[in-house]
Formats: C-alpha cells, sequence, structure tokens
C-alpha cells in the first residue's frame, strides 16, 4: 500500500506538503501541487478514507433504507439521492427493509453503527404510536430525512413526500368530468398515511361534486399486482355498479385491469380505470393506464437538499411535491344504456 511517505520522498517534499498538494490547498505552489498529484497518480496512491474520517469526525457516507428496489417507485428516488450524494463527495449504504419492522430495526442500528453521516428512510409503517428504534435516532442526532410521510412514532423527523391528497383529487375530479359518479377505489393499508391522504383526495373530490362519498364503494386491495385482482374480485362479486375503478397504486391498478380484462370486459369502453405512481409498466400495459405521475426522482433530489442543510446546521422544513395526471387510454366516459324509443315519436 502507498503512502504519503512514499510520496513524499519520490517528490523531495515534506509529508505536510504531500498531505496539502493531494487535498489542492492552494499555499502549496501550483507546480508541486501538480507534480505530487501525478507522482500519486502514477504510484497507485489511494486515499484512506476511514482515516480522514476519524480525523474530520465525518465518514462521507449516507446510509439509505428503503422497502426494496423491487418497488420501482424507489429506484428513481435512490437515484436522484445517489447521483446529487455523489455529487457533494457521499456514497450510500443502500439497506431493504422489506416491509418488516424488524428488520428495519436493524438497518437503522448498522447504519448507527458504521457513524453515517446521515439516514434517509422511507417508513415501516406500523399501527403503534411510538417505535423504539426512532426514539434512539432521535437520541442519537444523526440527521435523518423521511421518504414518504411522517407518521405518529416517526413524526419528530422532517420529510419529503408527494402532495397526495391533490393528487387523488385531482384523479377523482378527473373521472368525474368524464361523467363517472360510481367511481370505486382500491385502497392501499389504511396504516400508511399516503393510501390514507390519496382515499381523502378521492371523498374530498366526491363531496365536492355533491356526492356523499359511499364506503360500499371502497375495497381494501394493498399494494402489489395480486392485491389489486383481490380487491376488484371482492368488488366484482359485490356488484357496485361502478363504472370506473380508481386504484391507490399502479401496481393495484393493473392487477384489476387483469382481472377485468380476463372477465371479457373491455377498458375503457365497459369501464375506466386510474392508477397512480407512473411506474414505466404503466404506459406499456394493454391498455396504457391513465397516472399520477410522482415526481420520484425530484423526491430523492430534494431529500439530499434538506440533508445538506442539515448538515450545514440550517433550519430545515417537511418539503411536499406537487404530482401530475398523465390521461392515457384506460379512462372515458361511461357508456350509456340504450335510450328506450319514446312511444310518441309515432303520433300515438
Amino acid at each position: 500500500m502507498v503512502r504519503l511517505k512514499d510520496i513524499a520522498v519520490r517528490a523531495g517534499v515534506s509529508i505536510m506538503t504531500v498531505s496539502k498538494a493531494l487535498r489542492s490547498q492552494k499555499e502549496v505552489a501550483t507546480a508541486t501541487r501538480e507534480r505530487v498529484q501525478l507522482l500519486a497518480r502514477q504510484m497507485g496512491y489511494v486515499p484512506d478514507v476511514a482515516a480522514r474520517g476519524l480525523r474530520n469526525r465525518t465518514t462521507k457516507l449516507f446510509g439509505v433504507v428503503i422497502s426494496s428496489l423491487a418497488n420501482p417507485i424507489f429506484n428513481r428516488v435512490v437515484r436522484g439521492i445517489e447521483e446529487h450524494a455523489h455529487e457533494a463527495g457521499y456514497e450510500i449504504i443502500l439497506c431493504h427493509a422489506l416491509n418488516s419492522p424488524e428488520r428495519e430495526e436493524v438497518c437503522i442500528r448498522r447504519l448507527l453503527s458504521r457513524r453515517v453521516d446521515g439516514i434517509f428512510i422511507s417508513p415501516v409503517y406500523r399501527n403503534r404510536p411510538d417505535a423504539p428504534v426512532y426514539r434512539e435516532l432521535l437520541a442519537h442526532g444523526t440527521p435523518v430525512v423521511l421518504l414518504g410521510h411522517p407518521a405518529p412514532f416517526c413524526d419528530a423527523f422532517t420529510s419529503v413526500s408527494t402532495d397526495d391528497v391533490t393528487a387523488g383529487y385531482q384523479t377523482t375530479r378527473y373521472l368525474l368530468s368524464l361523467g363517472h359518479q360510481r367511481i370505486a377505489f382500491l385502497s392501499g393499508q389504511l396504516v400508511a398515511p399516503w393510501a390514507q391522504e390519496r382515499l381523502e383526495g378521492y371523498r374530498r373530490a366526491l363531496r365536492e361534486a355533491g356526492l356523499v362519498p359511499d364506503d360500499r364503494l371502497v375495497f381494501t386491495a394493498g399494494s402489489t399486482i395480486e392485491d389489486g385482482a383481490s380487491g376488484v374480485l371482492q368488488m366484482l362479486n359485490e356488484n357496485c355498479n361502478a363504472t370506473a375503478v380508481q386504484a391507490v397504486n399502479d401496481s393495484v391498478a393493473i392487477g384489476c385491469a387483469e382481472i377485468l380484462l380476463g372477465q371479457g370486459l373491455k377498458i375503457p369502453q365497459d369501464i375506466s380505470i386510474a392508477g397512480f405512481g407512473n411506474i414505466l409498466v404503466s404506459e406499456h400495459f394493454r391498455v396504457p393506464l391513465t397516472t399520477v405521475r410522482q415526481p420520484k426522482y425530484r423526491l430523492g433530489v430534494a431529500a439530499m437538499e434538506v440533508m445538506e442543510k442539515m448538515l450545514r446546521r440550517e433550519r430545515v422544513e417537511a418539503r411536499r411535491l406537487p404530482a401530475e395526471l398523465v390521461v392515457r387510454g384506460s379512462t372515458a366516459a361511461p357508456c350509456l344504456p340504450p335510450v328506450a324509443p319514446d312511444p310518441r315519436a309515432d303520433g300515438t
């Protein structure tokens, strides 16, 4: 392993001069600095980041805890964090909680043991109002940015999230504008604030249109394609006569659509479907899906901006990013039943 001392001997300067030259400090003459840096590259010198971290009390590491990269939403969020962290000289350690509170605790404690400079967490939502590991985080003082809505057990931390209420409201209002009045909603598990907010947006739009929200049109699905299939089967069994389905996310919408198409229904001629998230498959599904484009990459960038402010000890606030409705082929005006002929039309 090449040491600073080895470079100093080859360059004919002191170890301190080598150290300053490699950190591009201006007090070292330009010619000397360039010569030392060239020698370091030629000799294969690699800085000892761990040793530097001990001196500076920083590791230049961020921890990121998400459910899984199998969730397409997180691909872009993590990319936004990683690209901007890289530009700032940081590396990330990625941990998968797999929607398990126990695994999430292990991930967080391992990151704390690595003395990361900050942690980004997409919380595993639970019914309990308290979670010991989040109390530990708060006591430890490590900067934390939540990737998603805060819940009672983690509301002491700053969050970056989508304005899900407004996005859910806009989707329902669009379906209403097409003429739909019986709109079924395939909901996520309401322990998750994002699922609560999307449902609240749906209900708000109905109330604004003068319609009383009907809980018989709300079906608990979840978050996966399989959940969407189960939710729509329940809807069909209950014969609620919905002309449109608004799903809590795109995976649920696709699971729903697969069942409806399998039953011989046509989308959107017989029934309209809207999702949420704008994952890649939504645009390329058999019937391109009307959905909400979540600002996934911008969420990651915004989270990094909040983290950098924290590290500079500046005041930070929660960030709520707007989302945009994307209209595709899965929604249309409802088909009206044929009008019976007026018996007076023939003059009788």
